[in-house]
């Protein structure tokens, strides 16, 4: 249903409701039946309303509940209902588009569907970057499954650092850590499985970094002259020939940015816990 995302379906009503109704749900979730506490929002709410025009933007996150999308965007001040500035993110498909209506609903709430295990050149990853050569706003979640328990940030998927580098127009990339939300919606709630509901009287907390530096050009040189002694089975994988960049380099260069963005995030999430002691 991949036309539902991109046409002004009977004039982006539909749409509208969704976010309506999706955005009530969270911030409701976020605070009338939790607590939520944010550090440093104004830098998020200012790339998602005033960033330079044509500028994609990347958000990344960890990922602890089926319910961090959309609660996370629930906190007070955040447009959560405007379906213009409002974000682009990647889901499962084996859990958001079982069937026709569910694709339906999530296509409307701006989910792109991602098959899991079937590499950074899927389908839909093209969906993404079209997304980004358009300015929009995508958020992701780089390692790749929730992960509930307190431990530090796993090694990342390479679909994020694939998206940087791909796309037409380097994209801003902001790093963004939230504990709490595991408490929310756990997933070992009742005989193995999650609550019906988001339980209350949780206290979550959302830690928003500063945009990640990366020196693209140094990093591309880096990882062709690392890749030249690089012997492995190739998965077929097109070269981006405006950079010289063929399957070996791309790997090292994809590892090169996940590092860096997983110790970013891992940096986020000592911050947070210190800060909730």
């Amino acid at each position: 249903m991949e036309w539902t995302g991109r046409r002004k379906l009977m004039g982006g009503i539909p749409r509208k409701m969704v976010f309506m109704a999706v955005g009530g749900f969270a911030k409701a979730v976020a605070n009338l039946l939790n607590t939520t506490s944010v550090h440093n929002a104004d830098t998020l709410i200012h790339l998602v309303r005033s960033r330079p025009s044509g500028v994609p933007l990347i958000t990344v996150s960890n990922h602890k509940s089926t319910l961090d999308d959309p609660v996370m965007w629930g906190f007070p001040g955040f447009p959560s209902f405007d379906t213009n500035l409002a974000r682009w993110v990647l889901a499962a498909e084996d859990i958001c588009f079982k069937n026709p209506l569910l694709s339906y609903f999530f296509r409307l709430g701006k989910c792109i569907p991602i098959t899991r295990g079937a590499g950074i050149y899927q389908e839909h990853m093209n969906e993404a970057l079209e997304c980004l050569s358009n300015g929009a706003w995508l958020h992701t979640f780089p390692e790749g499954k929730v992960l509930q328990e307190d431990a530090p940030i796993r090694r990342l998927k390479w679909g994020t650092a694939s998206l940087i580098v791909r796309s037409p127009i380097t994209p801003i990339v902001l790093p963004i850590v939230h504990q709490g939300l595991e408490k929310v919606m756990p997933e070992n709630y009742w005989f193995g499985k999650r609550p019906l509901f988001p339980l209350c009287n949780k206290r979550i907390n959302i830690v928003v970094g500063e945009p990640i530096e990366f020196d693209l050009p140094t990093m591309r040189q880096m990882a062709i002259s690392m890749s030249r002694n690089l012997h492995f089975p190739g998965k077929g994988w097109p070269s981006i020939s405006r950079y010289g960049l063929d399957e070996a380099a791309q790997r090292c260069l994809y590892v090169a940015i996940s590092e860096q963005i997983q110790i970013v995030l891992e940096n986020l999430r000592c911050l947070g816990k210190s800060s909730v002691k």
